[in-house]
């Protein structure tokens, strides 16, 4: 019998923070510890035959954190999209960004659209990091791309389907399966909105940096015992 599995996975990584702080160190050297575990995570996901990932990395609300840590995190991010993530270039999987321009530095955003490059023919996966991202702004920002179409006279009103509303969020994704939000805290944070519409939710009492593969699989077996109707039955 084949494994049920979900097409479409969101991670939430919750608690680097507080994971550093109950261990007496900075909350930087959580962040960090988060980064290390990423890489052997996405690749035991790929490895498990889950296609589709979407990572929260950083939030449109994370700006209003202070300018130190903010700092480190946009080198943390440099150094994982330059150096960290190389191992998915060559497990052939496509990598993504989903977000807002706007206050992410330049070299920080010009290394995002070479990873997006080099990884465009990845066919084994793919994977979207929602950086400088909200649910709320994904929206907003698919409903002034249509709303320009419709002006331009390039798309009527009766032509606005769910399919074209999905065609002009930041990326057209399949539907999330199944969203995690590490730490224990039981909130989505204006992540994937629109995407997560039927999704199952699960929230482990767990840390991101010892959200390792072994909690992963956790979370999977626990997706299994869900019944999923779709508004059904």
């Amino acid at each position: 019998m084949k494994e049920v599995l979900p097409y479409h996975v969101g991670i939430i990584m919750d608690g680097n923070g507080r994971w550093a702080v109950e261990r007496g160190l900075s909350r930087s050297e959580g962040h960090q510890a988060g980064a290390e575990n990423l890489e052997s995570l996405l690749c035991h996901i790929y490895d498990r035959h889950i296609p589709y990932v979407s990572l929260y990395a950083f939030s449109t609300e994370n700006f209003k954190r202070a300018e130190k840590e903010v700092s480190f995190l946009m080198n943390l991010f440099l150094d994982l999209f330059q150096k960290k993530l190389v191992k998915l270039k060559k497990l052939n999987v496509q990598i993504l960004f989903s977000g807002r321009r706007e206050n992410i530095p330049e070299k920080v955003w010009l290394a995002m659209k070479k990873l997006e490059e080099e990884t465009k023919e990845g066919n084994r996966g793919v994977l979207n990091i929602c950086l400088n991202y909200g649910g709320q702004y994904e929206i907003v920002d698919m409903t002034k791309k249509i709303v320009s179409l419709a002006l331009s006279g390039k798309l009527k009103v009766s032509d606005i389907t769910k399919e074209k509303v999905e065609e002009n969020l930041y990326q057209n994704l399949p539907p999330l399966d199944f969203v995690i939000r590490t730490s224990g805290e039981k909130r989505i944070s204006n992540f994937m909105l629109y995407q997560s519409a039927y999704a199952e939710y699960y929230f482990p009492k767990v840390y991101f940096p010892d959200f390792d593969c072994e909690e992963f699989d956790k979370a999977i077996l626990e997706f299994q015992k869900r019944k999923r109707r779709f508004g059904g039955n």
